[in-house]
């Protein structure tokens, strides 16, 4: 079956190989510092066992023209609402956006693997460097292969930096991804029981 999405599948264990996987954000709890600018924003309530409340992500248009309107449009289409964290790795990032085989009730045995029915989207890749709160679209081997699933960090990653899309950095909220409900080591994150989902997702412009 061809993962279009699922990032994490071989970047932890990458991680693992190359000993990045300990890196574990000791710093302060609070987000960054980051200003909402120009691009729409994309606001999701998030609930579950452990997470609860609302993040508000600033997407950045001008970086990632494609990307944000492939976003917007599936939030607009309510396509987000109800899609699991699926994969969410301690110290690393939160994944969620599998809007094929990720919603919540349904069986979630295949979640990480779906896309939506839009096209896939080709690379934009940048300068701007996966810092904590920094959200970047997943994607297979194939740079081209980015579609409706994304990964916020919750630590600084420069090692996907080139290599993955940026579309956005959380401006509020980041207490609630910090709170996500995190998946097993031993599966690559993987979340097997109750994930924390994205209730409802709106675009604000």
């Amino acid at each position: 079956m061809s993962d279009t999405n699922v990032f994490v599948g071989s970047m932890a264990a990458g991680l693992v190989a190359l000993g990045v996987a300990a890196f574990l954000y000791t710093g302060s709890n609070r987000a960054m510092a980051a200003e909402d600018g120009p691009g729409p924003n994309l606001v999701i309530q998030v609930a579950g066992e452990a997470a609860n409340g609302t993040v508000v992500i600033d997407l950045l248009p001008d970086i990632a023209p494609k990307h944000v309107a492939q976003i917007t449009e599936l939030a607009r289409t309510h396509a987000y609402d109800n899609v699991v964290f699926h994969r969410v790795i301690e110290g690393f990032m939160a994944q969620t956006g599998d809007v094929k085989y990720g919603k919540w009730g349904d069986d979630l045995s295949m979640a990480g693997t779906g896309k939506s029915d839009l096209p896939n989207i080709p690379a934009e890749f940048s300068d701007r460097s996966f810092q904590r709160g920094v959200v970047g679209m997943a994607r297979s081997a194939n740079p081209n292969s980015a579609n409706s699933q994304f990964f916020i960090m919750y630590a600084p990653g420069e090692f996907l930096n080139g290599e993955y899309t940026v579309v956005g950095h959380v401006i509020s909220g980041m207490e609630v991804v910090d709170a996500i409900k995190k998946g097993d080591p031993d599966l690559n994150g993987a979340v097997v029981e109750n994930p924390d989902r994205m209730v409802n997702v709106t675009i604000e412009e």
